[in-house]
């Protein structure tokens, strides 16, 4: 994809305010931009791996986010002010964030599902609820990975692809969420592990 703003399917649109955002003056095609951002998400990656404490925090949450994008996005690390095509309204998210966590650590403490079933969980709700200008499915699956390993399970594999670009791998990741947008979490669940 040479269009810098062009969106995969499923993918958050950027509006032009939002597009000023970006730090990067060199970036200007896709492929430019995935690879600025895949620098930086691994920064994030590897942030969360050192990180020690609660993450199933609001604070968490956002820098997570900011670590991921932080060196591309000027927004990154902070909820949206406005309503894309999906996700919650935007007033809503901190109060829909934080429901998510505290339902995601009663998850937990009381052994509600099995932990990869919670990790998943928490990456669906994550992802519905669209809380970042972009950014949310690589967001939400490294917070399920994290949590992952936080229960001492391993990682997910998440079809072993690139979902930030259009092909197949994404395309059955997409009917998997939407599968789980209807109360099917089962192809989400086998989806990460595939």
């Amino acid at each position: 994809m040479t269009d810098l703003f062009a969106e995969p399917r499923g993918g958050t649109p950027l509006e032009p305010e939002k597009r000023e955002g970006l730090l990067l003056t060199w970036v200007t095609t896709r492929d430019d931009l995935n690879a600025a951002e895949a620098e930086n998400i691994a920064a994030g990656v590897a942030w969360a791996r050192r990180s020690r404490g609660n993450i199933l925090t609001d604070g968490f949450v956002r820098e997570l986010h900011r670590r991921m994008l932080g060196d591309v996005w000027e927004w990154a690390g902070r909820y949206r002010h406005t309503n894309p095509n999906i996700g919650v309204e935007w007033y809503q998210i901190s109060a829909d964030v934080s429901a998510l966590l505290g339902d995601v650590s009663y998850w937990c403490e009381n052994q509600t599902y099995d932990g990869h079933e919670i990790a998943v969980r928490l990456h669906h709700r994550m992802v519905f609820i669209h809380p970042f200008t972009n950014g949310n499915g690589r967001h939400s699956r490294l917070m399920a990975d994290t949590l992952s390993v936080r229960l001492g399970l391993s990682p997910f594999s998440w079809g072993r692809a690139d979902l930030a670009e259009a092909g197949e791998v994404r395309d059955g990741y997409i009917t998997a969420l939407q599968a789980a947008d209807q109360n099917d979490l089962g192809p989400l669940l086998e989806f990460a592990q595939s």
